[in-house]
């Protein structure tokens, strides 16, 4: 009942898929972390059945590229782009880890967040109108893999204080199970990349998460809910521009 219970809070806090109210424990929170990546799963999922009907229908690339940059999107109500905006608005003002903390706490977007959106947008468009989607593997496995680190950060990089619902997630898990089973499925997924022919992904996501650690530290004084969202979009843009990298390489060659 405790796994089930774990699964429905996963999906009602990482994505927009309505689920049964349930009351949230410490008990059902042990190992809900351990679900964040089957939302990433079921995103890549419908990224490429998106694919799959453009190409039976032979829709314009950039119909295709609209719709792979807007699922994400509606599946998870953009509760990681909130925190990507408000990391950037924070990292912008150069000043020191208060500051950057007071940032965070402002309700306000400001004016670097909205030039730092659309800059995502601007690259993670064109990134999915170029790239060339054969395997099932590719967008599943990306997907999966940001939150199946993030996950990971929770149990073993420091927490800032007062980071909200981050800290609540990290301070109720078992952190040695859900530590195990992320990177267990972060190995998986990283296999699968490499099975889907996108083996660039993978560094790509090992530095972006070791820049995490590094800036969530120095900047900010450790983790919290904002900078992990911040995290999850920038791991998925820069493995996505990864594997575009490679593929245009290896088809110039």
């Amino acid at each position: 009942m405790h796994i089930y219970e774990a699964a429905v809070i996963a999906f009602a806090m990482f994505s927009a898929i309505p689920m049964p109210n349930i009351f949230w424990t410490e008990k059902n929170m042990r190992m809900s972390l351990c679900f964040f990546p089957m939302v990433g799963l079921l995103i890549g999922f419908l990224l490429w059945i998106w694919t799959l009907m453009c190409n039976r229908f032979a829709m314009p690339e950039i119909l295709r590229g609209a719709g792979l940059c807007m699922i994400p999107v509606i599946l998870t109500g953009g509760i990681h782009l909130d925190g990507y905006a408000d990391t950037w608005d924070a990292l912008a003002s150069h000043g020191g880890v208060d500051h950057c903390q007071r940032i965070l706490k402002d309700p306000h977007i400001g004016t670097f967040a909205v030039i730092h959106l659309c800059g995502y947008f601007i690259i993670l468009f064109a990134v999915m109108t170029s790239l060339s989607v054969e395997s099932p593997f590719l967008f599943p496995c990306i997907f999966s893999l940001s939150r199946a680190l993030s996950a990971l950060a929770l149990t073993c990089f420091p927490m800032r204080e007062g980071s909200g619902t981050a800290r609540s997630f990290a301070d109720a898990a078992d952190k040695k199970k859900v530590f195990c089973f992320s990177l267990i499925v972060s190995l998986a997924f990283c296999a699968g990349l490499i099975a889907a022919k996108a083996w660039s992904g993978i560094p790509a996501a090992a530095i972006t998460f070791f820049a995490y650690r590094m800036i969530a530290e120095k900047r900010f004084g450790g983790v919290s809910g904002d900078l992990a969202g911040w995290f999850v979009q920038n791991a998925e843009l820069w493995m996505l521009t990864a594997v575009c990298f490679q593929q245009w390489m290896e088809n110039g060659t």
